[in-house]
C-alpha cells in the first residue's frame, strides 16, 4: 500500500511540475502590424529551435514570401532577405526536426506551424523550423469534415485490407464451411492486424473541439497529421488578414514586402 502511495505522490508531482512550465510568447512584427504568438509546450523540440532562432535573429529581415488567401502566409526563409522583386524565394537552408504531432495542436486560425519538404524525400515527414507559416483558413461545415476525414481514411483502410485480408481471403472462403472455429481465429488475427495498423497510420479523426473551432473561427484542417502545429497567435489574427489580402505576382509572393522581426516577450 504504500508504494502505491508512493506512487501516487510521484505521480501528482509530475503533473504540478509540467503545469508550472512556463509558456513563451513572440513577436512579430511587420511594416503591418504586430502578431503575438503563444509556443506551445505539447511541441518542445518545436518550441525550443524556434525560439534559439529568434535569439540568433534568424528570422529578422526576412519576408512573408508566400501568401496565399484563404489559406496560409508563409515567411523567415533566409533567402527572401534583401530579394528582388519578382524572384522566386523560399528556398534557404533547411533546419530539418523530427515531426510533433498531438491532438491538442492543429490547423485552426491563427495556428503557427512548420512547412516541411515533400514525402518523396522526406519520408518521416520532418519539419524546417528554419521557416513557418501562420493559418488563415475558411470555416467548414460538419459534412465538409465528414469528407475531409473519408477522403483520407478511406483509402488507408482499403490499402490494409489488401495488405492483410485479400492474402487469406481463399482460405478464409474455405475454412467458412469446412473449420467455422479456425474461420473465427483467423478472421480475428487479421481484424486486429488491420486495427492496429490502422490506429497508428495517418488517420484523421477530428475531435469535438476541432469540429467546433473549424466551424466556428477556420483554419486549413486538411493539413492536420501532415504539418507540426507549434504556437498560435493570441493577438494581432487583423494583421494576418491583411497580410493574406495582399495582392500576389505568380510565385505568390505579395508584391509588397512584408518584412519580419521575431523577439521573444514576456506574457
Amino acid at each position: 500500500m504504500q508504494r502505491f502511495i508512493c506512487l501516487a505522490i510521484a505521480l501528482m508531482l509530475s503533473a504540478a511540475a509540467q503545469s508550472q512550465e512556463p509558456v513563451y510568447y513572440v513577436n512579430i512584427t511587420t511594416n503591418m502590424g504586430t502578431m503575438k504568438v503563444k509556443l506551445y509546450n505539447e511541441t518542445p523540440d518545436h518550441r525550443d529551435h524556434f525560439l534559439k532562432l529568434v535569439g540568433e535573429k534568424h528570422f529578422d529581415g526576412t519576408l512573408f514570401y508566400r501568401v496565399v488567401k484563404g489559406f496560409v502566409i508563409q515567411g523567415g526563409s533566409s533567402d527572401s532577405r534583401n530579394a528582388a522583386p519578382g524572384r522566386a524565394i523560399g528556398y534557404g537552408k533547411a533546419i530539418n526536426i523530427d515531426a510533433e504531432y498531438h491532438e491538442n495542436c492543429f490547423h485552426k486560425k491563427g495556428a503557427l506551424c512548420a512547412p516541411r519538404q515533400p514525402e518523396e524525400v522526406n519520408h518521416f515527414k520532418m519539419s524546417d523550423i528554419s521557416q513557418f507559416y501562420i493559418v488563415q483558413g475558411r470555416k467548414y461545415t460538419s459534412n465538409e469534415l465528414d469528407l475531409i476525414e473519408k477522403a483520407t481514411n478511406n483509402p488507408i483502410k482499403i490499402e490494409l485490407k489488401r495488405q492483410y485480408y485479400l492474402p487469406h481471403k481463399e482460405e478464409l472462403a474455405k475454412l467458412k464451411t469446412e473449420d467455422p472455429k479456425a474461420f473465427n481465429k483467423l478472421l480475428r488475427e487479421i481484424k486486429d492486424k488491420i486495427n492496429f495498423h490502422y490506429s497508428i497510420s495517418d488517420k484523421i479523426e477530428f475531435t469535438e473541439k476541432q469540429r467546433q473551432l473549424y466551424s466556428s473561427i477556420g483554419g486549413t484542417p486538411e493539413l492536420d497529421g501532415d504539418y507540426t502545429v507549434f504556437g498560435e497567435v493570441v493577438e494581432g489574427l487583423g494583421v494576418l488578414s491583411k497580410i493574406a489580402a495582399l495582392p500576389v505576382d505568380k510565385n505568390n509572393r505579395p508584391r509588397t514586402d512584408v518584412k519580419i522581426k521575431v523577439s521573444i516577450v514576456t506574457q
